[in-house]
């Protein structure tokens, strides 16, 4: 408790609060007192309960402390009985109350302010299930959440930018040294203009070399998007041979087997996956959502302390005891299963579990053949990119082959095993079943008789209490081999417990001395620290001083030398004007005419001159094609005209010959007939 004070007494005479308290001080201060330093504590971590709480009904700042320390999740310590003490204690300002209380929100303050900052966005607000039938409450409600979503993944961006961030000075240097490169990049282009400038044709030379940068990223563009198309092309590729190999296997599987194999074959693979659908995956996903619903729960709760560690060990030591002396009453109560059953059982247990090994292990190769599978294809690529051939050497194709096969004696054993397991276990299953209709039929028989004779229930109390003799004798030599070996455990704690004790005799002799030591260095080292707060926190005064000046002269000197460059690049653009104007001037009034043909003035006028010279001869040609083109309208419908009927005397001169070709063809076959 001593230290829990002396901790808060320190932390509340440094900054923000500088209250300079003593223990004694601090020890003495009234419960009033005490609520509004508690106040001022949870007014740092929350500007919104930075209030007098004179001000206030006493119920109400109650509320107010209980409804922030909720949200920051605190729990009173075991010193409290309950929630109600815990409450009453905060509205009288007990000691035992709010101590705990500052001593926890002063070790933590960084963090719990940042958790009150998310708590102003992040507490949800409980809409009742009636409101939330309208449609507009919960499309509002919708938006509520997901803002508040997108405010979380917000703050985590922000959180991560601070930590990778780069610092003030790293920031300024790189400013200066671009700033640098810019007074030398804008040197070099104003030389290098000037040095132009006496280049006749130089803007159309800046315009090919502009046209010439752009084609040339334009062609890197397309080289890039062929390497792209190439590399689409090849794992296209690989997708048609692998998918050719698979319809390739697949013909052949069935073009070499019969349909009951087939059958036989798909059965196998539904089995399996029903397997892991009904039995393996949901008892895998049960146990990870247990995992995941306990290590949340964790989570959600605050940092434990070794006595809470203590006692959930002893709760679990008695939860244990517990089960044992149940399940040990229930041994005694109930029977055991029947000994001739007991063995076929067993055998079954041991097939399940075989069962359930061998669908582990094939889920493990499958998936240890798909991650290979995708090995294989990235390493292919990599040797595509690189230039490489996937052909496999003769040697390293035998090699495949000869692992292929012994893959294929393995796979084929292990199918035999299955096979003889499942052929095993219906056996098992039908001579489970037929023994226990053979005892359902002895017992009844059994029965018949007892009630004969009159004495119904004599086996069955015979088999009890032979069973529970055994379970008796199992437990006596149980509890005799634990006696045995927790009186020997016993003798050996004694004999290290008094090696232990001797050994260190001398040790703690020693201690004593040096906790004597120890306690006069701290009286020591605790008056030090007082003198080095006080001349700490006055060289800090003086040191936040001198930074808010030197702040406020780094701004003054920055805004001078933006006004300083900004002037300066307007009196060099003003130089550069003037230079023009007087070289402009100098040519427009210099008594050479070729000198003042250069002038600017001179060339625009000449360009006048041509273009209006231009605009005379294009109007007259203008007038010229206006004036004949009624004519000329005219005489391209005659020429069309000329030009249909020269076509129409072709095709009639066209059939003229053909029709005499096809009489002389006539007369000649008349007169071969003559002949003949």
């Amino acid at each position: 408790m001593g230290d829990q004070i002396q901790f808060i007494v320190e932390k509340l005479n440094q900054e923000p609060f500088r209250k300079n308290y003593n223990l004694i001080s601090f020890d003495s201060l009234e419960s009033l007192q005490l609520l509004q330093l508690l106040s001022d504590v949870l007014g740092e971590i929350d500007p919104k309960h930075a209030v007098d709480i004179r001000e206030e009904q006493p119920e109400q700042t109650a509320k107010r402390m209980l409804n922030l320390l909720g949200i920051l999740k605190y729990k009173p310590p075991g010193t409290v009985p309950d929630l109600s003490a815990f409450r009453q204690g905060l509205v009288t300002g007990s000691k035992t109350v709010i101590h705990p209380v500052l001593h926890w929100l002063l070790q933590r303050t960084n963090e719990l302010r940042t958790r009150a900052y998310l708590a102003r966005f992040l507490v949800k607000l409980e809409v009742p299930a009636e409101f939330l039938q309208d449609e507009t409450v919960a499309d509002f409600n919708k938006q509520y959440e997901e803002l508040m979503e997108a405010f979380k993944n917000l703050h985590k961006e922000h959180e991560q930018l601070k930590i990778s961030g780069l610092s003030t000075a790293e920031i300024r240097r790189d400013i200066t040294a671009m700033e640098e490169e810019k007074d030398q990049l804008a040197k070099r282009v104003e030389r290098l203009k000037k040095r132009v400038e006496t280049v006749q044709n130089h803007q159309r030379m800046l315009e090919i070399a502009r046209q010439l940068r752009l084609e040339k990223e334009r062609e890197e563009s397309l080289a890039q998007q062929k390497q792209e198309q190439k590399s689409q092309l090849f794992h296209t590729e690989q997708r048609l041979q692998r998918g050719q190999a698979q319809l390739k296997e697949m013909q052949d599987v069935v073009a070499d087997s019969k349909p009951e194999s087939l059958m036989k074959k798909l059965e196998e693979e539904i089995n399996f996956n029903s397997y892991l659908v009904t039995e393996k995956i949901p008892r895998e996903m049960e146990s990870k959502k247990t995992s995941v619903y306990f290590l949340q729960k964790v989570v959600a709760e605050p940092a434990m302390t070794q006595a809470d560690l203590s006692a959930l060990e002893s709760e679990i030591d008695e939860v244990s005891a517990q089960m044992n002396q149940l399940t040990e009453k229930r041994m005694i109560k109930y029977e055991p299963a029947d000994s001739k059953f007991s063995m076929y059982r067993q055998q079954a247990s041991i097939i399940s579990r075989k069962k359930e090994a061998k669908a582990e292990e094939l889920q493990a190769a499958k998936e240890e053949m798909s991650s290979l599978e995708r090995q294989v294809e990235q390493k292919s690529s990599q040797a595509h990119e690189l230039g490489g051939s996937e052909v496999l050497s003769e040697d390293e194709f035998k090699q495949y082959v000869i692992k292929l096969r012994s893959k294929n004696t393995f796979y084929k054993k292990k199918r035999l095993e299955i096979a003889e397991i499942t052929a095993e276990y219906g056996i098992l299953q039908r001579t489970e079943e037929l023994l226990r209709q053979r005892h359902e039929a002895i017992q009844q028989q059994l029965q018949a008789t007892e009630e004969k004779k009159g004495i119904s229930g004599y086996s069955y109390t015979q088999e009890e209490l032979e069973r529970v003799s055994a379970v008796k004798s199992e437990m006596d030599e149980v509890k005799g081999q634990t006696l045995d070996n927790m009186s020997e455990m016993v003798k050996k704690l004694n004999a290290v417990v008094a090696e232990k004790k001797a050994s260190l005799a001398p040790v703690i002799k020693e201690l004593r001395q040096l906790r004597q030591n120890c306690q006069e260095l701290t009286q020591e080292r605790d008056e030090k620290k007082i003198q080095y707060d006080s001349c700490a926190a006055g060289l800090e005064t003086n040191r936040s001083a001198l930074e808010q000046e030197v702040k406020g002269l780094l701004e003054e000197c920055a805004q001078e030398e933006s006004n300083y460059r900004y002037i300066n690049c307007m009196k060099r653009s003003l130089e550069i004007q003037l230079q023009r104007a007087k070289e402009e001037m100098k040519a427009y009034v210099s008594p050479d005419a070729q000198e003042r043909r250069r002038a600017v003035r001179e060339q625009y006028t000449r360009i006048i001159l041509e273009q209006e010279n231009l605009g005379k001869k294009l109007r007259e040609k203008q007038k010229v094609v206006r004036e004949s083109h009624g004519s000329n309208m005219k005489q391209m419908k005659m020429w069309q005209d000329f030009q249909q009927l020269m076509e129409c005397k072709r095709e009639c001169f066209l059939k003229q010959q053909n029709q005499a070709a096809i009489g002389q063809i006539i007369q000649e076959g008349g007169k071969d007939r003559l002949v003949l």
